[in-house]
């Protein structure tokens, strides 16, 4: 007989049967149900809260706060030299714009690129970011290549 969708079965002792409770006493879970007797949790409907722990006062609420989220943070795009060296030609412009059509940095994180020494540079390559490590700016322009700070929404290298 021919394998096909119409005939296709789960393996013998994959699947059980549904659980049908509150069906009589013969099922073992007749009467209540397997919900055990009264209360909050007995009744249909019933959903606890997240961290609810029967009415003690949650450890989440128990613990103190602790420190602040600042909303100004500037959140850098780090881009290792290594990154940049495979995918860049001997003196190609490497702009934030270039990084995001070679896949690097995502168009949504061009506007803080910042390039950190990681990797060698072995040509000569003029790389324009928002920032630059020292070591890195150091290695770009051993190897002959520019490291061009660009102006805009972004802080420039202190």
């Amino acid at each position: 007989m021919a394998i096909g969708l119409n005939n296709l079965k789960a393996p013998a002792g994959a699947t059980h049967k549904k659980k049908r409770v509150g069906r009589g006493p013969g099922s073992g879970l007749g009467k209540t149900a397997g919900r055990g007797n009264k209360g909050q949790k007995s009744r249909s409907g019933y959903s606890r809260m997240r961290g609810f722990e029967g009415g003690q006062m949650p450890l989440h609420r128990r613990l103190p706060k602790r420190g602040f989220t600042n909303i100004f943070k500037k959140e850098w795009v780090e881009v290792n030299l290594a990154d940049i060296e495979s995918l860049f030609e001997a003196g190609a412009k490497v702009t934030p714009e270039e990084l995001v059509k070679s896949g690097v940095i995502r168009r949504s994180e061009i506007e803080a690129v910042v390039i950190l020494g990681q990797g060698t540079v072995g040509k000569a390559l003029n790389v324009s970011a928002h920032r630059f490590s020292a070591s890195a700016r150091r290695k770009i322009e051993e190897a002959g290549g520019q490291a061009e700070v660009i102006a805009g929404p972004a802080v420039s290298n202190k």
